[in-house]
């Protein structure tokens, strides 16, 4: 199985393009943080960043509502890709391919809390439309 869930904030804006078959991408990171405690017994923070790929509607719901700083739980799959540097290198690349989302930001209480928002499979047959998101 290849699940990642993540909880952490948006380390900038959403960067938004669209493919020659006119699908809306997005790419952004998210920082998540972990508490570690060294040997001495003194506690630290470490930041883990992690690339996000965003397709269709969802990438278009998380630019509108999520800024730099934003909280969010994210689910998808991990993948991994190469290119080519400039200098001619090969470069890889590992990236989280969000399929499921929520927004942590905003008031505290459950019954104002976002919904988990799904990635359709197929957009034909089911869209995540604006007007459900209760914000």
């Amino acid at each position: 199985m290849n699940k990642a869930i993540l909880i952490g904030n948006l380390t900038k804006d959403v960067e938004l393009r669209n493919t020659s078959s006119g699908k809306t991408v997005g790419s952004v990171t998210i920082a998540t943080n972990e508490q570690t405690t060294d040997q001495a017994g003194n506690k630290n923070k470490v930041a883990t960043f992690h690339n996000l790929v965003i397709w269709n509607k969802a990438a278009e719901i998380i630019a509108q509502y999520c800024k730099k700083g934003s909280k969010l739980y994210i689910e998808g799959k991990i993948i991994n890709r190469s290119y080519d540097a400039p200098d001619g290198t090969k470069r890889y690349v590992s990236e989280v391919l969000v399929k499921e989302f929520e927004f942590l930001d905003g008031t505290k209480s459950a019954g104002n809390a976002a919904p988990r928002q799904e990635e359709p499979q197929e957009p034909e047959e089911e869209e995540i439309r604006v007007d459900n998101i209760p914000f």
